[in-house]
Parts: structure tokens; sequence; C-alpha cells
């Protein structure tokens, strides 16, 4: 590991422990050589989601300290978003009841692509609830997962939200 990259990984671990970002969670870091530059990627969420201050205000931090190594470097810093990776165990857990996509190195059930609602860890599995009723999906089959977000479902929420919202106003 070169010296820059040990000085990003010191950061990053520094400041997922900082009281001054509350929640955070580093969903993942990425390092890649492109020639002489070395291209650093952050992915971070918490609770209520990672606005466009928050990343600003973890580049900066970070530029500021791999700024003094005077190396090359690019430096990328992005919030998991509405489809965020599923990428630890407990991100299953935590997601439940949410919709996933998963991708398996295996084929389960003749697919290797699953869609459906979360339902927890179980036996080291994955509990996805599909149209075809419980897919238990091996974590170590696991290539790739993230939430599926789902536009009609939430304009649905939020018409429904207005709604309330008139029949509750008084001076309507």
């Amino acid at each position: 590991m070169s010296e820059l990259q040990q000085i990003f990984e010191r950061e990053v671990d520094a400041i997922a422990c900082d009281a001054a970002y509350p929640g955070l969670e580093i969903v993942a870091r990425r390092t890649r050589n492109i020639g002489r530059t070395t291209a650093f990627g952050l992915t971070v969420d918490r609770p209520g989601g990672a606005d466009l201050q928050l990343c600003e205000r973890i580049a900066a931090r970070i530029n500021a300290t791999l700024d003094g190594s005077g190396l090359p470097y690019t430096l990328e810093v992005e919030s998991a978003g509405l489809e965020r990776p599923l990428v630890r165990p407990g991100d299953y857990t935590r997601f439940a009841g949410e919709r996933a996509r998963i991708v398996t190195s295996l084929t389960v059930r003749g697919s290797k692509t699953h869609r459906g609602t979360l339902r927890g860890v179980r036996a080291g599995n994955v509990i996805l609830e599909t149209a075809g009723g419980a897919l238990p999906l091996p974590i170590e089959t696991i290539k790739s997962a993230h939430l599926e977000y789902d536009a009609r479902a939430d304009l649905q929420r939020n018409k429904q939200q207005r709604k309330k919202f008139v029949e509750e106003d008084p001076c309507r």
C-alpha cells in the first residue's frame, strides 16, 4: 500500500469515528492507480441520507490531508443514494422490508438476478421475498446487491400525505 493510500485510509477511519459526522457510515471506499495518479472514491450514508454539504465537508477534510503529500490524486465523495449498495451482511437485516436487486455468482432457481423484498438473514442466507415465495440466497454467492427505488410507491406515499394534510387542515 502506498503512502498516499495509507494517508487516505487513516483519514477515512478518523472521519468515521468523528462526532462531527453523527451517524456517518462508510459504505465503500475505492483506490485505483491511473497512470501516475491515484484515484480515491468514497461512498457515504447516514440516517436520512447524505446530502451534498456532507459530501463536500468530507472531501474538504480529506483533501486538506492528502494535499500535504504533494503526490497527484483525484478524490470523489458520493452519497450511497436511493439505490444504496448492500455490502455487509448487516445491511440485509437493516433494510428488511425494502425492495432489492441481488446478483449471485451461481444460478439459484434458474436465475442469477433476483428482485424482491428483503426479509433479513437466516443461517448464512439472505432471505428475499419474491413472487414465487421466500428465496434463500447464500451470502457467499452474492456478487452485488442494492436497494431498488420505486418512484411509483414514493409518488403514491406523497399523494397520501398531501391528502391527509388537506383533510386535517381545518382552514380548507
